[in-house]
C-alpha cells in the first residue's frame, strides 16, 4: 500500500517523520524495537504489541509491550521469553511473514473457519488477557527484504474499549514500519559487530563466549533502568544511557585480546605474577576506546578500564592519569563514586554472570549461594544502591539467563 502524505495531517505525517529521524540516532537493536512499538502504539492507540524478527525462516520473539499487564516503562520478565515461530500460514505472524502483507482481525476468537491461520490463546489463558483486534504488520526493508514482523493488539477507543484498528492505521502503519526496518537492521548490524569483536576475545579466553556478554549486556542495562527509576531520572536520559549500556558492557572484557594465550587459556591455577598480567586487560581493553568518537566509545573505555574496582577501593587498575603512557605499574585505588556507574554495573553483572554459569572448571553455583555472596559483598565489592535494584529485578535476570544459555559447544 502506498502511502500519500497528503492524505493526511501535516501534524501526524511530521510526527512519524520526526520519529524516524530520532531512531537513527539509536544504537542497540532492543532499544530501537522498544521505541517502535511504542510509537506504532502511540500512532493506533493499541494496547500491546509484540515484534518478531526474522531468523533462519523463523520468526523469533524480539520485544513485547502490554499497558494491560505489565507497569509502564517497568522491566517485566515477559521481555526475555525465548520462542520462535515458523514462516507458514497456521499463525497470525507466520502468514504475514510468509504473504508480507498487512493483516487485520476484528475479533481474534472469531476468525472466520475458512483462514488458513489460527488465533493461539495460550497467553491469553495464562496471562487472563484478552486479546481481541490484531493488527499484524511485515517489517519490509528498502530491498523488499523481510526483516520481520509487527503485532499490534486491541486498538481502544475513547473508552478505552477494544475496537477494530482504523483505516487510518492500516494506511500509515506500514509506511511508518517499512522506514523502521532500516532502523533495525542497522540494529541488529551494531549487535553483530561487537559480537565479532568479542569472537576475537574468546579466541584468546573460551570463557568469553557470545552468550556470556549477552546476559551481561541484558543484566547490565536492567539493573541501569531499575536503578536510574529508583532515583527518579527522567525516562529520555534513561532510555539514552539504557541503549548505550547494553553495548558497552558487552565489551568490557575485549582488553583480553592483548593478554598472553599461555596465561589465558592455563588449565591449572594462575600464579601471583601470572594473575598480575591478566589484570592489564583492562588498560589494554580502553586503549582500544581510547581516541573515542563517540558515546558508546567513551562508556566502553569507561567500562573496559573500570570493571574490575571494587565499591571499597580494593580493585585495579586504580588510578590512571593516562592510560597510553608507559605504564609500569597501577595507580592509587579509586573507590565509591571514583568508578564509573557503567563499570560498577558491569562489575555486578559480570560477577553474578560468572558465578552461576557454567565453565569448563566449574559447575554453575547454587543461586542461593550467589545471592547470598552479592548481598553480603553490598558495600564491600558493590555499589549498594545497584545491589538493591539486582534484587528487586531478580524475576527479569532469572529470564534473561535463561534467553541467553550457553550453547553445548560453549560449555
Amino acid at each position: 500500500m502506498i502511502f500519500h502524505p497528503d492524505q493526511y495531517s501535516n501534524e501526524m505525517v511530521i510526527s512519524v517523520l520526526e520519529t524516524i529521524q530520532e531512531l537513527n540516532h539509536l544504537k542497540d537493536v532492543d532499544t530501537i524495537l522498544d521505541r517502535i512499538l511504542y510509537e506504532a502504539r502511540k500512532l493506533s492507540n493499541a494496547d500491546a504489541g509484540s515484534i518478531f524478527l526474522i531468523e533462519d525462516n523463523f520468526l523469533k520473539f524480539s520485544y513485547v509491550h502490554n499497558d494491560t499487564l505489565f507497569l509502564k516503562d517497568d522491566s517485566n520478565a515477559e521481555l526475555y521469553a525465548d520462542f520462535k515461530i515458523p514462516v507458514n500460514e497456521k499463525s497470525i505472524v507466520g502468514y504475514t511473514a510468509l504473504t508480507k502483507e498487512i493483516l487485520a482481525i476484528d475479533n481474534a476468537y472469531e476468525i472466520p473457519w475458512d483462514r488458513p491461520y489460527t488465533f493461539n490463546p495460550h497467553y491469553d489463558n495464562k496471562s487472563g488477557y484478552k486479546s481481541i483486534s490484531i493488527l499484524a504488520i511485515p517489517l519490509m526493508s528498502f530491498q523488499n527484504r523481510l526483516v520481520g514482523v509487527m503485532q499490534l493488539i486491541n486498538a481502544k477507543d475513547e473508552n478505552g474499549n477494544a475496537v477494530p484498528f482504523s483505516e487510518d492505521s492500516k494506511v500509515y502503519l506500514p509506511f511508518f514500519a517499512n522506514n523502521a526496518s532500516v532502523a533495525i537492521e542497522r540494529g541488529i548490524m551494531h549487535r553483530e559487530l561487537i559480537l565479532r569483536m568479542v569472537k576475537m576475545a574468546e579466541l584468546k579466553d573460551p570463557r568469553e563466549t557470545g552468550a556470556h556478554v549477552q546476559r551481561v549486556g541484558a543484566y547490565s542495562a536492567e539493573i541501569y533502568e531499575r536503578w536510574a527509576k529508583n532515583q527518579k531520572i527522567k525516562k529520555k536520559e534513561r532510555k539514552r544511557v539504557k541503549d548505550l549500556i547494553r553495548l558497552a558492557s558487552m565489551l568490557h572484557d575485549v582488553g583480553k585480546v592483548g593478554v598472553s594465550d599461555f596465561i589465558l587459556k592455563k588449565p591449572g591455577k594462575l600464579t601471583d605474577d601470572e594473575f598480575d598480567v591478566i589484570k592489564w586487560h583492562t588498560v589494554f581493553g580502553a586503549r582500544l576506546f581510547i581516541h573515542n568518537t563517540s558515546e558508546l566509545d567513551k562508556m566502553s573505555s569507561e567500562i573496559a578500564l573500570n570493571h574490575h574496582e571494587k565499591w571499597d577501593g580494593g580493585g585495579y587498575p586504580g588510578k590512571i592519569d593516562n592510560i597510553l603512557g608507559d605504564l609500569k605499574s597501577f595507580g592509587a585505588p579509586k573507590k565509591h563514586h571514583e568508578i564509573p556507574l557503567a563499570a560498577r554495573i558491569t562489575s555486578l553483572a559480570d560477577v553474578f554472570d560468572a558465578l552461576s554459569s557454567r565453565r569448563s572448571y566449574k559447575d554453575p553455583w547454587p543461586d542461593e549461594k550467589v545471592l547470598s555472596i552479592i548481598e553480603s559483598d553490598s558495600g564491600t565489592h558493590f555499589d549498594p544502591e545497584l545491589v538493591e535494584a539486582f534484587f528487586q529485578i531478580y524475576d527479569v535476570i532469572k529470564a534473561i539467563r535463561e534467553k541467553f544459555k550457553d550453547s553445548v559447544h560453549e560449555l
